[in-house]
């Protein structure tokens, strides 16, 4: 129980950072659009607070959460059944975090090229990614807590139900955001 109560502790960090560096991103990139000499301010500070969040909690926290997961997954022997219809629902988790993981792997490239002062992405654009964390975190909370009792088209439907109320939400704020 210990064991799954750190993998649950390391996988909200790592979410965390998550959620807070994509902010970073965009701030870091808006603030190219200052003059100077606060623009070489902003940058310099957020390039020294996503090095601090992305090597102090959401790296360590990513690998932790990678490590305690198979172990947990073994200890309630959740391996046995993967493949068959009561594990399911892992299988299909475990897909999910395979793209997590990707995910993550994408904004530590942007997180390298922004330290380097390279802004390959508009702030609207990282907006929007942003919000690719979120997907993964419903989805595979929803898989972790429902297990098999939820069927795979509503558990689909109501992932796209989200997708399009973000990408509403999203809309309406650049709509609404000073300029």
């Amino acid at each position: 129980m210990y064991l799954k109560a750190l993998h649950i502790i390391f996988v909200v960090t790592w979410f965390a950072g998550m959620f807070y560096m994509p902010r970073l991103f965009i701030y870091n990139t808006e603030a190219e659009k200052k003059p100077d000499p606060a623009k070489q301010i902003l940058h310099e500070q957020f390039a020294l607070m996503m090095q601090r969040l992305w090597y102090g909690i959401t790296i360590p926290s990513a690998l932790l959460t990678l490590i305690l997961g198979p172990i947990v997954m073994f200890q309630e022997g959740w391996d046995k059944v993967l493949f068959d219809q009561p594990g399911r629902w892992l299988l299909v988790k475990l897909i999910f975090v395979i793209f997590l993981y990707l995910y993550f792997l994408s904004l530590h490239n942007i997180f390298r090229q922004q330290v380097k002062g390279i802004f390959t992405y508009t702030s609207q654009q990282l907006r929007i990614w942003n919000e690719v964390a979120t997907l993964f975190l419903v989805a595979i909370v929803m898989l972790a807590v429902v297990k098999q009792s939820m069927s795979l088209v509503w558990g689909l439907a109501g992932l796209v139900a989200l997708i399009v109320v973000l990408v509403c939400a999203i809309r309406i704020y650049k709509l609404l955001r000073p300029k």
